[in-house]
């Protein structure tokens, strides 16, 4: 049976025991908590932790079977599954706080980074795959850091666009722009599969194969007919236009098919 400790407990205790299948949770937020509810279900009796920026909801965490700490990856434990959730703009130093998350994962499992599709040098409402090329160093600061974060996991071996428009009601961005979607829970289910495969120097990507322009997504919402909010328009003419994604070789090498097909799909099931 896992051992259960509360927010008081330090990561460096030595009575801390790390087992075959324990994970550790660099930014545990949405996407990572469904990652560790999925976990436990794949591995009962294992361990997960959690490590966050702040306290403010450790309470919750606990809750939910998640392990909360400010540096388990300063700790002297290594754990075999490691999954870094966090997005750049928390953090002061990302690349370092990445290394160190690398160097606490003792290479028997799996390391996991969650990037993001901007890398991938399409911004014209093309086709995009795992082979697509990506940016060159130095053309933006936000590709760069994602980048070089993926090189250093190499070495090593929010809510959904329709609920914020809705929200807004007027978004200045163009309605042509394609969007890839993919939902948390098959997100998290493709996280889960990657890390129980044990990969080593690999990137995969992760959608639903049907990409939308933000029109055609507004669209959808609309004629479900379940939103009690209205969705006015988009204004944009000049902004860049995005890519459209396709992961068929990530499904076929993982194993892996999404639970929503689909957004047309999701809003059917709402």
């Amino acid at each position: 049976m896992a051992t259960h400790f509360n927010i008081s407990q330090l990561p460096s205790s030595p009575s801390l025991s790390i087992g075959q299948h324990d994970l550790l949770i660099v930014g545990p937020g949405v996407l990572g908590r469904l990652v560790a509810h999925q976990w436990r279900q794949e591995y009962e009796g294992s361990q997960v932790f959690g490590q966050t920026m702040t306290t403010d909801h450790h309470e919750e965490l606990v809750q939910l079977g998640i392990s909360p700490a400010l540096n388990w990856t300063k700790s002297e434990h290594k754990f075999p599954y490691v999954i870094v959730c966090a997005p750049p703009y928390q953090s002061l130093d990302y690349l370092g706080d990445l290394r160190q998350a690398a160097e606490c994962w003792n290479g028997e499992g799996s390391f996991l980074y969650t990037s993001s599709s901007a890398p991938y040098d399409c911004n014209d409402n093309g086709l995009c795959d795992e082979d697509t090329p990506v940016v060159p160093i130095g053309r933006s600061p936000r590709t760069d850091v994602l980048l070089k974060a993926e090189n250093i996991v190499l070495e090593f071996g929010g809510k959904g666009a329709h609920a914020y428009y809705l929200e807004k009601g007027i978004v200045e961005s163009r309605p042509d722009h394609v969007l890839n979607l993919i939902h948390y829970e098959d997100a998290a289910s493709l996280s889960v599969a990657i890390l129980k495969k044990k990969f080593r120097g690999r990137i995969f990507l992760g959608c639903d194969n049907h990409p939308l322009s933000r029109q055609e997504l507004m669209d959808l919402v609309d004629k479900s007919g379940k939103f009690s909010k209205k969705f006015e328009k988009f204004t944009g003419t000049d902004d860049p236009l995005g890519k459209k994604l396709n992961n068929s070789k990530t499904r076929q090498e993982v194993g892996w098919e999404p639970k929503y097909s689909s957004f047309a799909h999701f809003l059917e099931t709402l």
